[in-house]
């Protein structure tokens, strides 16, 4: 039934259980699963170095993200990609469903708030609202 899984994924304890869930969705339906973090917009009026700084402490952070869902996914039967991109979380995983033709969205309920970059109580809602294909929200 579904064959191409998203999994966005933020750090918080519901995004590590999205990712247990669609880990186990995808060796059910021997589906592939692809992981994606997304980290806010880094502001351009920081100028030269403290915009190269700022960018490089995110990817940082994200990369920490995707290491910590890759290790709750485990194996997988069919392809696992991720992608860590730039932006809201919501637009982010809309972007890319769309794109890349995903059947199943899977995202943790909420996220760690404003303090972090994501806003995954609210990011969610805006998925579930304009998804092109079902979601699942995990608590």
């Amino acid at each position: 039934m579904f064959k191409n899984i998203l999994l966005g994924v933020d750090g918080s304890k519901y995004s590590i259980h999205a990712a247990k869930m669609a880990a186990a969705l995808a060796c059910c339906m021997d589906a592939n699963l692809r992981i994606v973090v997304a980290h806010a917009t880094v502001p351009a009026y920081l100028g030269e170095p403290n915009f190269q700084h700022a960018i490089t402490a995110r990817l940082k952070e994200s990369r920490a993200v995707l290491d910590e869902a890759i290790e709750a996914v485990g194996e997988v039967p069919g392809e696992l990609k991720t992608e860590i991109l730039e932006g809201s979380a919501a637009e982010v995983i809309l972007r890319v469903a769309e794109i890349r033709n995903n059947d199943l969205i899977v995202m943790g309920s909420r996220g760690l708030g404003q303090l972090r970059g994501l806003l995954l109580g609210s990011q969610s809602q805006k998925v579930l609202q304009h998804a092109p294909c079902p979601v699942m929200i995990v608590r």
